[in-house]
């Protein structure tokens, strides 16, 4: 829905759109499946500044204007956008009443805290995402479970994914990338085991093997427009490559897409 580089009315294109809180720098619009963070030069004046890092990662600093931030509203969602489902999008402001521009899709692969001032002047923690965009290297997250990885019992797999979706304190923002795709995987080999080799929707054994003898389906995201990055393993199903594709591009795509949330939510309860 929206281009990246391109300038939008953050009231016509976002809030008359999605709804959520017109102001500040997270809105969190009811019963959508985005979260819109906005980044600009206000932070400046609390001594701290988003960006881009040399690694790829975009550091982008919490809500909370007296005393320490801390894990709730907009923060909390920011942390917990993979857990509830919902995709992260940043843009950056322009200037007081000029548009915002789409910078793109992120994931929150970890966060840290750092001592700033609030608007009083005074010393207090301020939390800091370290955010990675959703289709950052995805190209490298493999599709089939690593050998060693596939023999784990399931209940160890899944407790690993369930980890894996939920954002970790790190001090090192710079490992965030790598982390990213692991923890990618970690979720990917767990969906494929819990497949057990036949399409989550359908219930059909898998069209073909691989060269190393394992049913080939493929991983789909429901709550995701494309199937990049990590997720809750609540959202992610393992499906033929067939019906992945009727999807994405068929005419009953999203009743299709509905049907497979409703399976997951029995295969994969709260």
């Amino acid at each position: 829905m929206f281009i990246e580089g391109v300038e939008y009315s953050r009231a016509k294109d976002i809030h008359d759109v999605f709804g959520g809180q017109r102001q500040g720098g997270i809105s969190t619009p009811k019963d959508s499946q985005f979260v819109f963070i906005f980044t600009g030069k206000s932070g400046e004046q609390h001594g701290y500044e988003d960006g881009w890092q040399h690694e790829g990662v975009f550091l982008y600093t919490g809500e909370g204007q007296k005393g320490d931030m801390q894990f709730k509203a907009g923060n909390a969602h920011i942390r917990d956008h993979d857990i509830n489902g919902r995709g992260l999008l940043l843009f950056e402001a322009l200037g007081k009443g000029l548009p915002v521009r789409f910078i793109g899709r992120f994931a929150c692969q970890s966060w840290d805290t750092f001592k700033g001032l609030d608007t009083d002047g005074n010393n207090r923690e301020c939390i800091r995402f370290h955010l990675v965009r959703a289709s950052a290297d995805v190209q490298t997250v493999r599709d089939e479970p690593d050998e060693a990885e596939a023999e784990l019992p399931i209940e160890r797999l899944r407790s690993a994914a369930q980890k894996a979706a939920k954002p970790q304190r790190a001090k090192n923002w710079r490992e965030a990338r790598v982390a990213y795709r692991k923890r990618s995987a970690t979720v990917r080999d767990y969906v494929l085991a819990r497949a057990n080799g036949r399409c989550e929707l359908t219930g059909e054994p898998a069209p073909f093997q691989t060269p190393s003898g394992r049913p080939y389906l493929e991983v789909h995201h429901t709550r995701r427009l494309s199937d990049d990055g990590p997720d809750d393993p609540r959202y992610v199903a393992a499906i033929c490559p067939t019906v992945h594709r009727e999807i994405h591009f068929g005419a009953h795509g999203d009743e299709l897409n509905r049907k497979l949330i409703e399976k997951l939510a029995e295969i994969e309860p709260a």
